[in-house]
């Protein structure tokens, strides 16, 4: 199998949310057959009356399927609502949760459960599985009512952007696990090696975004081959079909292009897997959505610069790659594109600061965010972040022509209005 086929299944897996309920169908069926194996075994029957305990499960298997069909529901009526909001890319980030995805699959296997324990009430009430089955209700009832609960929490600004900087910085940790003290940023990039004519040009075979690529198994085929490889597109990039993908330099053989093709995946919209900048995009979509005039919400563009401060001061304390890949005897085989810091920066900062112009609470926020990174961060991170501030006064000079509007745009608040407190 190979690493492109071993990424999709474990995307779809990830991202697919009627897997584990349908393994639940199966599951439970095995579970009302071992259960009842054992009560025949045993011997084992209630004397509750037949009559009486078919009617309570039925009940109990129309309810269970009603409350299936409801969260089902309510979930896309949710993600719809959210969309609107917040931003369309934090979709995905709901069908991930798993929370309900085991939720859906304990009310699934209940429903079947339930069904099976309905289907053998003869003559006699089996114990064990007319215990499990109303158990198993109840617990699904507890279940729903957490559900509930957690599916609001995530739903919330609050709650939605805390999970897109969590789950943004771990894909910092695994993309930049280098800290930036004691080593160099960015090591010398082999220009020697660019500058010279490739020998081969692939091209792209299907459109779309660049998810994530093999880094270790390119490596491997550029050793195998004695050659370099270049990889033309950042992740996050969209190709167009027969766009230039990989470069070879070098004098030595050619990787087998399926290979080289295998080792890239392509689709429909960004990920965070690979792509730290992803986290800060969708950051950044919610705080411009909430500047809109539309919706006109600058509170949730404040706590959108919160969590992108939190991403801001990992990534600014760390190596953010350098943009090449060597073999086991120091020879550079792979090169590809990464983000610096100036660009994770622009991308932080620029659209909150332009489409949040006008509001006095963004600007204190916005300037409370640099300063606090320009004290808090290796000096060598500060030239663009004091560009940055720069450009946030111009701004608030421009947008705010009053001296006491301007006064209190170029104040420092953690809260937007509210607090003027030094936060290190």
């Amino acid at each position: 199998m190979t690493w492109l086929q071993r990424y999709r299944i474990w995307v779809y897996f990830r991202t697919s949310i009627w897997i584990l309920p349908s393994l639940g169908i199966f599951i439970a069926m095995g579970t009302i057959r071992i259960l009842h194996g054992i009560e025949v075994e045993l011997g084992w029957k209630e004397e509750f009356d037949p009559s009486t305990m078919m009617t309570v499960m039925g009940t109990l298997a129309a309810s269970i399927f009603t409350l299936i069909v409801f969260v089902c529901s309510a979930l896309l009526i949710s993600v719809q609502l959210a969309s609107a909001s917040l931003t369309p890319r934090y979709i995905g980030l709901v069908f991930k949760n798993p929370v309900i995805k085991y939720s859906l699959t304990l009310f699934v296997f209940t429903f079947m459960l339930t069904l099976g324990a309905l289907l053998r009430i003869k003559g006699a009430v089996p114990t064990l599985t007319a215990y499990a089955a109303i158990y198993s209700c109840i617990l699904s009832l507890i279940i729903f009512i957490y559900l509930v609960d957690e599916v609001g929490r995530s739903l919330r600004p609050s709650g939605a952007l805390k999970l897109v900087a969590r789950l943004g910085r771990d894909v910092i940790k695994n993309v930049y696990p280098r800290l930036l003290s004691g080593s160099p940023d960015r090591l010398p990039e082999p220009q020697t090696i660019l500058d010279q004519e490739s020998r081969v040009t692939l091209l792209n075979q299907r459109e779309g975004v660049v998810l994530a690529f093999d880094i270790e198994g390119l490596v491997q085929l550029a050793q195998r081959a004695d050659c370099v490889i270049e990889m033309i597109p950042q992740v996050g990039d969209f190709v167009a079909a027969h766009q230039p993908l990989f470069r070879i330099f070098g004098k030595g053989g050619r990787p087998q292009e399926a290979s080289l093709y295998q080792s890239v995946a392509v689709g429909l919209e960004r990920t965070l897997q690979q792509d730290p900048g992803f986290a800060l995009r969708i950051l950044v979509d919610i705080a411009s959505k909430g500047l809109s005039p539309a919706i006109n919400d600058p509170t949730t563009a404040v706590q959108s610069i919160d969590q992108i401060q939190s991403l801001l001061r990992h990534l600014g304390s760390r190596c953010l790659g350098e943009g090449q890949r060597k073999d086991s005897q120091g020879v550079v085989r792979l090169i590809y594109r990464t983000p610096d810091w100036e660009d994770f920066v622009g991308l932080a900062v620029t659209e909150v600061r332009q489409f949040g112009g006008t509001s006095i609470q963004v600007a204190r926020r916005l300037r409370a965010l640099l300063e606090n990174l320009i004290q808090t961060l290796p000096e060598e991170r500060a030239v663009v972040l004091r560009i940055e501030l720069d450009l946030l006064e111009r701004s608030a000079r421009r947008f705010f022509p009053d001296a006491e509007d301007l006064a209190m745009a170029d104040v420092s608040d953690f809260q937007g209005v509210g607090s003027k407190k030094v936060q290190k």
